[in-house]
């Protein structure tokens, strides 16, 4: 038999789930949320919609709030980004976090409304100021691009850093370049490195990369070539180029692994592969063919084979 006391905590849950406020719910208006709730983790979206639009037209935040989840992602419901964007929009305004974040992504990316940063802005600060994690790295972003506010590097350090420690990779990442660069924060290689190392745990091949740099140049840890390839062949396995192009270079030269001019050339050949056009592309390019000339046509075969082969992990 369940108790009142685990009926309110399975409420609270589901109330956590939604990620904002829920105001004036009725039992029988629970029962119809939670309702939902089950249908649209089976992938019932139909009955979903059914439980939730009435309760949506009363002014229930979270139900707001799904509803538009609904339409962003064309859930039962055509997608329809300005339906969506109406519903989160009734949602933020009671103040449901999560709703004030994604109206700030819609007018971001002028998703079913015109691009408008300020108003991205606007809604990134509501949310950020109640402590969504993306809403804040979204905010970091914004003050260190410019965009709609005044380039602030101190302030983009400061968003990024509550973002970071609520576990955002990314905000990580940004923050251990901001350490790096000394943009915002005094410069401070070992300081990088404990962001890059916290995003990499996470699998972000950008910070694997940056990571490979720190040990390849021994910038905030000690110089290092084998923790170097490690990091690179992370990052390069997922398809990173620059870390492929670096992979390739301590093949050619011996460093942290065996002198190897066939995997040289395979790393070479992928990173050209994914740089677009440009000065990096060439680099790749005119190292491959430099390798080439220091193996047999059989080698080369085989070195072209395993780059066709290849598939990112």
């Amino acid at each position: 038999m369940t108790t009142p006391k685990a009926k309110l905590a399975g409420l609270a849950l589901i109330a956590a789930m939604c990620g904002g406020f829920t105001l004036g719910l009725t039992a029988p208006a629970w029962a119809g949320f939670i309702e939902g709730v089950a249908a649209a983790k089976r992938g019932d979206y139909a009955t979903a919609l059914r439980e939730w639009r009435p309760l949506a037209e009363q002014g229930h935040t979270n139900a707001q709030y799904l509803l538009g989840i609904m339409y962003d992602k064309g859930q039962g419901v055509p997608q329809d980004y300005a339906k969506a964007v109406g519903w989160f929009r009734k949602a933020a305004e009671q103040g449901h976090t999560n709703a004030q974040y994604l109206l700030g992504v819609m007018h971001g990316n002028g998703l079913g409304v015109p691009q408008d940063y300020a108003k991205a802005v606007g809604w990134f600060r509501k949310a950020a100021e109640q402590g969504v994690a993306e809403a804040q790295y979204k905010l970091g972003f914004m003050y260190e691009r410019g965009h709609d506010v005044p380039q602030d590097y101190a302030e983009a350090a400061g968003w990024y850093r509550k973002a970071a420690e609520q576990g955002v990779a990314g905000a990580q990442y940004n923050l251990g370049v901001m350490y790096y660069n000394g943009q915002g924060v005094p410069q401070d290689y070992a300081k990088a490195v404990k962001w890059y190392s916290k995003a990499t745990e996470q699998g972000y091949a950008d910070a694997q990369y940056n990571l490979g740099v720190m040990y390849d140049h021994g910038r905030g840890v000690p110089q290092d070539d084998a923790e170097a390839v490690g990091w690179y062949r992370k990052a390069a396995e997922q398809g990173y180029a620059k870390a492929q192009f670096n992979l390739g270079n301590m093949y050619i030269t011996g460093l942290g692994v065996p002198l190897d001019y066939a995997q040289a050339h395979m790393w070479y050949n992928l990173a050209a592969s994914r740089h677009p056009p440009g000065e990096d592309r060439d680099r790749a390019v005119k190292n491959r063919d430099i390798v080439a000339k220091r193996l047999t046509p059989a080698q080369i075969t085989e070195a072209q084979k395993l780059a066709r082969e290849w598939r990112p992990k």
